[in-house]
């Protein structure tokens, strides 16, 4: 995948406990460098995309673990770089066989998650469906209560049923204008 590595360098997918992938990742670079395989496990990676999440009408963003559980790590497979990575602290495993065989990623895997990680726009995490309550936070209908009536998730948007003037109304609104009840 890079040009300044040996041949079969390949990337490989480990095991670890849910939640701990950062310090599995902190770790294994660790050991990395204390077991001097650095020239044969070049990166570890925690995939994550950033997520704009709405509580309490604040927008903020988040990175969220695309894969939880799982760490992916850019190696040349050896018994010295296979027992490394798999006594590290917090790794369970290889994914592979049942033997304890590593199964590689496909490149074409490994370059699209790579890529989603690299992406700009933020994930807009999806909590909404027909019929939830809401309300409105922001633009001219905000602290309206509604109920959702459609959830388009490629655009991100809801139609939501206002009551004004005695009747429902339909409102197109983002998913960042309103928050569930």
């Amino acid at each position: 995948m890079t040009e300044d590595r040996p041949d079969g360098t390949r990337w490989y997918v480990i095991h670890t406990y849910s939640g701990y992938e950062n310090k599995v990742k902190q770790y294994l670079e660790q050991r990395i460098h204390s077991m001097d395989v650095a020239d044969r496990v070049f990166r570890v990676v925690v995939p994550t995309e950033d997520e704009v999440e709405v509580k309490n009408g604040v927008r903020r963003t988040v990175q969220r673990k695309m894969f939880p559980g799982y760490v992916l790590v850019e190696m040349c497979i050896d018994p010295q770089t296979w027992d490394v990575v798999r006594r590290t602290q917090g790794v369970t495993s290889f994914v592979g066989t049942s033997s304890n065989d590593a199964l590689p990623l496909d490149e074409k895997e490994v370059r699209a998650i790579l890529r989603l990680m690299e992406e700009e726009k933020p994930q807009i995490r999806i909590t909404y469906s027909k019929g939830d309550r809401v309300k409105i936070v922001d633009g001219p209908f905000a602290e309206f209560l509604g109920s959702v009536e459609e959830v388009n998730g490629e655009k991100t948007k809801l139609r939501v049923l206002v009551s004004m003037f005695g009747r429902e109304t339909p409102v197109e609104l983002d998913f960042l204008q309103v928050e569930k009840l």
